[in-house]
């Protein structure tokens, strides 16, 4: 018996050991990772740079709390808004926390309590953050959510023109839905959005937590239309696997977050903050983005040429390294199958299977994948035919 709740349905597998694109199990077998911890591991599995400034901050001082000044904070914050839109940021433990402080402050800075998402999104699973999540599966067996918010119809801009009224706060969206299946936002979805957040005085929030830190080949995956939000969260990409999380916002929006307004024990500490500036000072290189970006464009078009005739799949979607392969059955024997013969990849919904490499993974490790994806589907197709 386990004394862990079992809230996951893990697989029978441990990883041992990791480097790069590559994961050991506990048996020795090796397998390329196309999950890097949910698009985590961005610079692949034990980045060098990033464990010698989390190990340099060990030596010093691993925690303190915010009651004293953190320059570590102030330095990572700083790259953080040279590399978007917005000013300043509030460090946290996750991306669930970061769109908890995303809620708090545009209900604070605008007087209003109504927050527009859309189905099929995943915004966490505190409280608040699963309320704002259009998704069942997520609300069953909890009770009432939380009041206040509005699920829309994903790239339907006519149902942002029904939105009428003053009470809106913010409209809250990923430009790509991750656990929602890989679906990518219209550029003129987006536009509308935006022109709706005008409308209704309210504030446009965009969650990054899967997209962010490289992810689509640009530091934030909105920088690849023509909208600015104000607030910006981001997480998993931002520590390469220490537990960090962020919402930025613009500068009018600072005097709506003051002392006693927000606070995390834990958010910001030195060891977290270490990790992530080491991260981003890597990723936000321009050469290191335009490689991800183009290695990602060539695998793209590899899996669309080997997977052109293949029966069971009907789209290959996606932007960066967030690519969604949809099936036209049931993605999870698909994706045991792959596992077996040595590529870790996840589902997004029922049906597509989810390819997060690290940003740092080679043009062999990609061409292998594929390898291992065409001769996996198509055997599949096979065996179900006969």
């Amino acid at each position: 018996m386990s004394h862990v709740f079992p809230t996951y349905a893990r697989w029978d597998l441990e990883i041992k050991e990791a480097n790069g694109s590559v994961a050991t199990d506990q048996n020795g077998k090796t397998y390329l990772d196309f999950i890097s911890g949910i698009a985590v591991c961005n610079l692949g599995h034990g980045d060098k740079d990033v464990k010698q400034a989390v190990q340099d901050q060990l030596d010093k001082v691993w925690h303190v709390s915010n009651l004293f000044q953190h320059p570590l904070q102030e330095e990572t914050a700083e790259i953080l808004t040279a590399n978007c839109c917005c000013d300043a940021v509030f460090f946290c433990n996750s991306g669930a926390e970061a769109n908890e402080a995303a809620i708090k402050l545009a209900r604070k800075h605008t007087g209003k309590t109504k927050i527009v998402t859309f189905q099929q999104s995943f915004h966490g699973r505190t409280f608040a953050t699963m309320s704002a999540t259009g998704q069942a599966k997520i609300h069953d067996g909890f009770g009432p959510l939380l009041p206040q918010f509005e699920y829309l119809p994903f790239n339907d801009t006519e149902s942002l023109a029904q939105l009428e009224g003053d009470g809106y706060a913010a409209i809250m969206l990923e430009v790509i839905q991750g656990e929602g299946g890989v679906v990518p936002a219209e550029a003129a979805f987006l536009e509308k959005v935006k022109e709706t957040c005008e409308r209704l005085g309210s504030l446009l929030i965009i969650d990054e937590v899967q997209t962010g830190i490289g992810r689509t080949g640009l530091p934030f995956a909105y920088q690849h239309f023509q909208i600015e939000p104000d607030i910006i969260t981001a997480a998993k990409g931002l520590g390469s696997g220490f537990p960090v999380g962020a919402m930025i916002g613009k500068k009018e929006l600072i005097a709506s977050f003051q002392a006693g307004s927000h606070g995390t024990t834990f958010g910001g500490n030195p060891l977290a903050m270490a990790a992530a500036k080491a991260t981003l000072t890597k990723i936000f290189q321009p050469q290191f983005l335009q490689e991800a970006a183009q290695k990602s464009e060539e695998m793209a078009d590899m899996l669309k040429s080997a997977l052109l005739d293949a029966p069971a799949v009907t789209e290959i979607r996606g932007k960066g390294f967030m690519i969604g392969i949809q099936l036209n059955h049931e993605a999870a024997p698909i994706i045991t199958e792959l596992r077996s013969n040595g590529l870790l990849t996840l589902p997004a919904g029922s049906d597509v299977i989810r390819l997060l490499p690290p940003l740092t993974v080679t043009a062999d490790e990609i061409s292998e994948a594929v390898g291992i994806i065409e001769k996996t589907i198509k055997h599949a197709a096979v065996t179900v035919s006969k």
